[in-house]
C-alpha cells in the first residue's frame, strides 16, 4: 500500500524518459538522493549537475509517474562498457522515489523500465551498487532477479580536492 492515500496502487504508475524540460521535477528529487547518501543539500548543484548530463546525453533518466503529470521518482542509466565481455552495459547510477510514493511499486517499475531499455538498446547487462544498509532496496532488486556480486571488492579513491 502506497504510504500517502493521494496514491494509488502501481497500476497507475509508468515511465518515460526524461528531457532536459523536466529539469525542475528532477532537481529536488536528485538533490533528496544526494541527501540520502549524506550529502548536504545543494540544490544549485543538483541542477548544474543533472543539466549537463541531459544535455550532453551522458545518461538517460527514466521518470515514474503516477497520472499524467506527477513525477515520483526516477532512476540514472550511465552507458559504459564491459571489457571482459567486450560490449556495452547500463550502470544503473541512482534509483529514488519520493517518500510518499514509496510502497508503491515505483522502484520495481523503474528497474523492469531500466532492463527493457537496455535490453531494447543492446546492452549486455545493467549493474549497480547500493549501500551495505539499504535492505529494502537490496530485497527488491534481488526479487527482480538481480543477483548481488559475492567475488569482487569495490574500491574507489578520490583524486580531487
Amino acid at each position: 500500500m502506497c504510504r500517502e492515500s493521494k496514491l494509488s496502487p502501481m497500476g497507475s504508475i509508468h515511465t518515460r524518459i526524461a528531457t532536459p524540460a523536466d529539469l525542475d521535477v528532477i532537481v529536488p528529487m536528485f538533490d533528496a538522493y544526494r541527501q540520502f547518501y549524506e550529502k548536504a543539500s545543494d540544490p544549485d548543484l543538483a541542477r548544474s549537475f543533472i543539466r549537463e548530463r541531459l544535455e550532453n546525453g551522458e545518461s538517460v533518466i527514466i521518470l515514474a509517474c503516477q497520472g499524467l503529470q506527477q513525477v515520483v521518482g526516477f532512476c540514472q542509466l550511465y552507458p559504459t562498457f564491459c571489457s571482459v565481455e567486450a560490449k556495452p552495459i547500463y550502470t544503473l547510477y541512482d534509483l529514488f522515489v519520493s517518500p510518499l510514493a514509496r510502497r508503491c511499486g515505483a522502484g520495481k517499475i523503474l528497474l523492469q523500465a531500466a532492463q527493457r531499455l537496455a535490453a531494447e538498446g543492446g546492452k549486455a547487462r545493467l549493474d549497480l551498487m547500493t549501500a551495505k544498509s539499504n535492505e529494502i532496496a537490496q530485497a527488491a532488486y534481488e526479487s527482480l532477479g538481480w543477483v548481488r556480486d559475492d567475488l569482487f571488492y569495490a574500491y574507489s579513491k578520490s583524486v580531487g580536492p
